[in-house]
């Protein structure tokens, strides 16, 4: 276990979400295959996965302006799955809140 991070959460993943109605985001482990995110996801929220999409996120720069100067840093990489689900099925992320 332990394979999944977290939940995307985020308004891009919100839409589609909408959009589709069956379609949910995870952030996963880089070595995840999709056969093991299948098989959390289906045992974590018991409910049937029809297809996984995985990408990996590239690392992005960022940089902000403070009273000592100009700051920089990175955004780390991570791997992201987008997963399906079957017909009628959801996931509910805040009923544990």
């Amino acid at each position: 276990m332990g394979i999944i991070v977290k939940p995307l959460v985020t308004e891009k993943q919100t839409k589609i979400t909408e959009k589709f109605g069956n379609r949910y985001g995870f952030v996963v482990l880089r070595t995840a295959d999709k056969a093991e995110i299948k098989k959390e996801i289906e045992e974590l929220y018991d409910v049937k996965v029809v297809k996984i999409n995985t990408m990996i996120v590239p690392a992005k720069r960022k940089s902000r302006y403070t009273k000592a100067g100009v700051i920089e840093g990175r955004v780390p990489s991570y791997k992201k799955a987008i997963v399906t689900l079957a017909e009628g099925q959801t996931i509910d992320f805040y009923s544990n809140i």
